[in-house]
C-alpha cells in the first residue's frame, strides 16, 4: 500500500516537473513572436491618400441595413512616395454609415458607404476615409453623387496611378463597369462598381519586403 503511494506521489511529481519546464517555453515562443511583431516595419500612409475600390459585394437601401459590411478590392496600386506599399488586387472591407429607404409618400434613399480595413499579407488593419453617399429622390431621376465612369474615371485611375495618359485611355474603354443606380425608390450600389474614396487619418501599414516587386 504505502509503495503504491510512493510511486503516485513519484509520477505526480514528474508530471509537474514536465509541466514546469514547458511553462516558461510557450512564454519565450510567445514573447518571440510578439517581439517580431513588434519590430515589423511599418510605413505612415498620408491622410488625403486617394483610394479607388471595386465593390465585390452589392449594397441595396432596401435590404441592407446601417452598419452592414461589405467587401471590396483595391483598384490601383497604393503608393508612398513611390513605393508600392498595397497592391492592387488586395481586400478592403467596409460599412455602411446610412442606410435609410424612402417612404411611400415622401422621403428619399440614401447610402453612405465608407472604409474601414484594408487587408495586406492576410493581416486587416484599420483605415478611416471620407464616405461615398448617394442620394436618391421620389422620382425616377438619378441623383447619386461621384458616379464614376467613362472619362471621368479614367481621369481619376490615371491620377492614382501616376500617369495621366493611361489613365484617360482606362476612360475610354470603361463603359462596362457598373454604376450607381435608383431601382423605384431604392439606391443600388452594385458589386464592380468602382468607389473613390480619400484617407481622412493617417494609416500604418506594413512596408513591403525588401526587393518586392508588384
Amino acid at each position: 500500500m504505502r509503495s503504491s503511494r510512493l510511486l503516485t506521489t513519484a509520477m505526480l511529481c514528474t508530471v509537474l516537473a514536465v509541466f514546469a519546464g514547458a511553462v516558461p517555453c510557450a512564454i519565450s515562443q510567445e514573447n518571440a513572436v510578439s517581439q517580431q511583431n513588434s519590430q515589423q516595419s511599418m510605413v505612415t500612409v498620408p491622410a488625403g491618400t486617394q483610394i479607388l475600390v471595386r465593390m465585390l459585394d452589392s449594397v441595396d437601401s432596401s435590404k441592407n441595413p446601417r452598419g452592414s459590411r461589405f467587401s471590396a478590392t483595391l483598384e490601383t496600386n497604393l503608393v508612398v512616395d513611390g513605393q508600392v506599399i498595397v497592391p492592387a488586387g488586395n481586400t478592403v472591407y467596409g460599412r455602411l454609415a446610412t442606410a435609410e429607404q424612402a417612404g411611400r409618400v415622401a422621403g428619399s434613399s440614401e447610402l453612405t458607404l465608407e472604409l474601414t480595413d484594408i487587408v495586406v499579407h492576410g493581416t486587416a488593419y484599420p483605415i478611416f476615409s471620407t464616405d461615398y453617399q448617394v442620394k436618391g429622390s421620389s422620382s425616377t431621376k438619378r441623383t447619386a453623387k461621384r458616379t464614376l465612369g467613362g472619362a471621368g474615371l479614367g481621369a481619376i485611375v490615371g491620377a492614382i496611378a501616376g500617369n495621366a495618359g493611361m489613365g484617360a485611355a482606362i476612360g475610354a474603354t470603361a463603359g462596362g463597369v457598373a454604376s450607381v443606380a435608383q431601382k423605384g425608390k431604392s439606391i443600388q450600389v452594385p458589386s464592380e462598381t468602382l468607389l473613390q474614396f480619400r484617407l481622412e487619418q493617417p494609416a500604418s501599414l506594413p512596408a513591403p519586403p525588401p526587393n518586392s516587386v508588384y
